[in-house]
């Protein structure tokens, strides 16, 4: 949305390494961080403005990359003791007077809210939860002042099967605009002017869709039709999913059953005369204790890198 206004924007999706963590914890923590400017710009940043923490969890894992005096925006009704301590606090991290003073902070009862935005929809608890990510969005959009239209046909495209959904989702996303815009809470709002960047076609590109298209373009310099093979695990799936679309460059793709089963044939595909490769992701490292010096850890390969 923000592209579309007219924004230059970098993203960074940021996928926890843990299959299945348990919700709460700290290795089940995910995020996506955005950065739109007036300016061009060429990386997602190292630090943000604002951060949106949807638990004690993301709290704990992300507040370090908060600027000092920027905008934190916490799900107050996730901060329950049970929460808290899977994330292992003692103690609510949002009443810290300490950090109070280092960032505006604003603790929003979002769950609670978006309930009460779709209450009379037959919806389930669980599922008037899972809305809350939309009523934070619209108080998003409030803050910075995007223009929320664009998102309202996403949502109608998106559940034109499940019009409950749709309509729960989008009585969320106008409840977190009506919030900002009604609570008083919010010292400023910000205008993001459109970027002044050459006319001409833009698109952005992840570094697992640059790897499948690199392997293509090295295949076809090559001469040979390119095979690769994957056990679908994040975000190293990002490279199958790619390459999965390009049969017509003569791309073979394989789903196997695990990491094992796609280097084997992998290693067949080479010896056949075929450019061949795989891609996993490392959420953990091999140790090895021995006798003649310290722990030694060899990395696995990491899919995105």
């Amino acid at each position: 949305m923000s592209a579309a206004f007219g924004n230059d924007v970098s993203t960074f999706p940021d996928f926890p390494a843990e299959i299945r963590a348990p919700a709460g914890t700290l290795a089940g923590v995910s995020g996506f961080q955005l950065h739109f400017s007036s300016q061009e710009i060429f990386t997602p940043g190292d630090q943000v403005d604002a951060l949106v923490v949807m638990n004690p969890a993301a709290f704990k894992t992300n507040i370090a990359d908060l600027k000092r005096g920027g905008i934190l925006i916490a799900n107050l009704d996730e901060f329950d003791t049970s929460n808290l301590d899977k994330a292992g606090y003692d103690a609510n991290p949002l009443d810290d007077t300490a950090l109070l003073a280092k960032y505006d902070v604003h603790k929003v009862p979002m769950t609670r809210l978006t309930r009460d935005a779709v209450e009379g929809l037959g919806l389930s608890n669980k599922e008037a939860g899972r809305c809350k990510n939309f009523f934070s969005l619209g108080l998003v959009y409030w803050l910075f002042e995007r223009d929320e239209k664009p998102t309202v046909q996403w949502i109608k495209d998106k559940f034109t099967k499940l019009p409950n959904i749709a309509e729960a989702n989008l009585k969320a996303l106008r409840g977190g605009h009506t919030y900002g815009e009604v609570s008083e809470s919010f010292a400023n709002v910000f205008r993001i002017g459109k970027a002044k960047l050459p006319p001409g076609k833009y698109r952005k590109i992840t570094g697992n869709e640059a790897t499948a298209w690199g392997l293509v373009t090295a295949a076809k310099r090559a001469g040979k039709n390119l095979f690769f093979s994957g056990y679908p695990i994040t975000p190293a799936s990002d490279i199958l999913h790619e390459l999965s679309m390009m049969k017509n460059f003569h791309v073979r793709t394989f789903q196997a059953e695990d990491e094992i089963a796609a280097m084997s044939s992998v290693c067949g595909a080479s010896f056949a005369g075929e450019i061949a490769a795989t891609a996993s992701s490392g959420p953990r490292h091999l140790s090895q204790r021995r006798s003649d010096g310290p722990r030694r850890h060899d990395g696995i390969a990491d899919g995105h890198h």
